[in-house]
């Protein structure tokens, strides 16, 4: 079978997703009808589109006789029925099982058995909400990120009575949608709600120990190589959202807790302190915000390097002379001595004054990320990272510190999602690259690091910690 770009596609739901979806839609030629029960929300979509368009036009991305064009390929509908005649339907409304399976199964009075439905469920069951359709055979889940236009992967999900050739035709056409497709098994979460939940629990559990908001963002952002901090991008989303996606994730994939949902970000939405949308959330939208501490690298440090730099990784780059004496994968700084974290904290690093936290990129990195045994060892941590051209942002001593920590179990989910049969490994990461915006794929950054190390990393968080949130995925060994 397939979809062509003269065929009728309609949307059904007029909120940021579905108005993304039919732009998306309409740019690529197709006639697109926007179909909403409240007539509020259409025009609000169409005003929203409209200023969209007008945006791209502005920005010389299209030409104004385009964006006329696209916007004359789109009509709105507050009734089901004018979805009669579409070869693709696709629905983008509230995450609710029993509301999506209502729109479904009126949607089968009006739409042929030829038709193809599609939801853009973020985390439901494929399968589960197929009960409603007339012809299952012909239902899945096209999953697109917000902002739909913007955002190039979308999540083609097979239910249990999809047809193949359904689900090849949806991947042919978001393709020439011009989007990412990524075929993905019918499991809660999928791949990106699944894979970049320790993004944003580590986050919360550091807020949870008192450390500063600023910080656990700065440092992700900085060393780990990400976009966005996880808190300002959670606030960014809305914690009802972000929560609830944790939620359904950690319900569908019991007894498993790596995707426990984190108390601090609960408390959040209990007190409506939801993000951007309500002002206030992890930050005050409506206060300017101090940055992180940091502090500004110093000159002149004597750096000695083991002979054997390998346990160093990319602080092998570290400017010094190589000394005998020095255990592999320890540093001397003015006779200070520092090496490269391993799970364990400093406290059970013993002729250990400074522990360095990963750093993705040290040619990328303007921070790094690390942890002092008392405050004189500061002026040592500070000549070592202007040895490399960089600041410092001190951090408390914690199993795995901030990046090491999160950057691992962001690996061990993804490992969990292979050992599952989520996705294939390519299919995983780039999901978290095209659909997150990750600097690099969790699995190819694991095998970048080393499978044995973070392997054994994890251990020694699940040791240090007591918590089985950490424990190392049986699928490592496969990796």
């Amino acid at each position: 079978m397939q979809i062509t770009m003269e065929d009728h596609i309609a949307v059904v739901g007029a909120g940021a997703m579905g108005r993304g979806i039919a732009q998306v839609a309409a740019c690529a030629g197709h006639p697109v009808t926007v179909i909403d029960l409240e007539p509020a929300a259409l025009a609000r979509a169409q005003a929203a589109l409209d200023a969209a368009l007008a945006d791209l036009t502005q920005k010389g991305r299209i030409a104004e006789a385009e964006a006329r064009a696209i916007s004359g390929r789109i009509r709105w509908s507050d009734s089901l029925s004018a979805a009669a005649g579409s070869a693709l339907v696709i629905e983008a409304i509230v995450e609710r099982l029993e509301v999506k399976r209502a729109v479904f199964a009126e949607l089968g009075a009006h739409v042929g058995r030829e038709t193809v439905l599609a939801s853009n469920t973020s985390s439901l069951s494929i399968s589960q909400l197929a009960a409603a359709v007339p012809a299952p055979e012909r239902f899945l889940g096209l999953h697109f990120f917000n902002p739909a236009p913007a955002m190039k992967l979308v999540e083609v999900i097979a239910g249990e009575a999809t047809s193949p050739a359904v689900a090849t035709a949806a991947s042919t056409l978001m393709r020439a949608w011009g989007k990412h497709p990524v075929a993905v098994a019918d499991l809660p979460g999928f791949i990106v709600n699944r894979v970049a939940r320790p993004f944003y629990a580590e986050a919360f559990v550091a807020l949870e120990e008192g450390l500063a908001p600023a910080l656990i963002d700065a440092a992700l952002k900085s060393a780990g190589g990400f976009r966005m901090g996880p808190l300002t991008l959670a606030d960014f989303i809305g914690h009802d959202v972000n929560y609830a996606a944790a939620s359904t994730v950690f319900e569908g994939l019991q007894p498993n807790v790596r995707f426990r949902p984190q108390p601090f970000q609960a408390r959040l939405v209990e007190q409506g302190l939801l993000g951007r949308k309500t002002g206030a959330g992890v930050y005050d939208s409506r206060v300017e915000q101090a940055p992180a501490a940091v502090i500004e690298g110093l000159a002149g440090a004597d750096i000695r390097l083991p002979e054997d730099l390998s346990d160093l990784g990319v602080l092998a780059e570290a400017p010094g002379r190589r000394e005998p004496a020095l255990p592999a994968g320890v540093i001397a700084v003015d006779g200070v001595l520092a090496a490269v974290g391993d799970g364990r904290p400093l406290s059970q690093r013993p002729g250990v004054d400074i522990l360095i936290d990963h750093v993705r990129s040290l040619a990328a990195a303007p921070i790094l990320v690390m942890t002092v045994r008392q405050p004189s060892d500061e002026p040592a941590a500070a000549r070592l990272a202007g040895a490399l051209g960089k600041q410092l942002l001190l951090v408390p001593d914690r199993p795995g510190q901030i990046v090491l920590r999160t950057l691992a179990q962001i690996a061990n989910g993804a490992v969990d999602a292979l050992r599952d049969g989520v996705a294939d490994a390519a299919g995983i990461d780039e999901a978290m690259l095209f659909g997150a915006n990750y600097p690099e794929g969790p699995l190819a950054w694991a095998r970048r690091i080393g499978p044995r190390f973070l392997e054994q990393t994890l251990a020694n968080i699940a040791e240090a910690t007591g918590d089985a949130l950490y424990a190392p995925s049986a699928g490592w060994a496969s990796l």
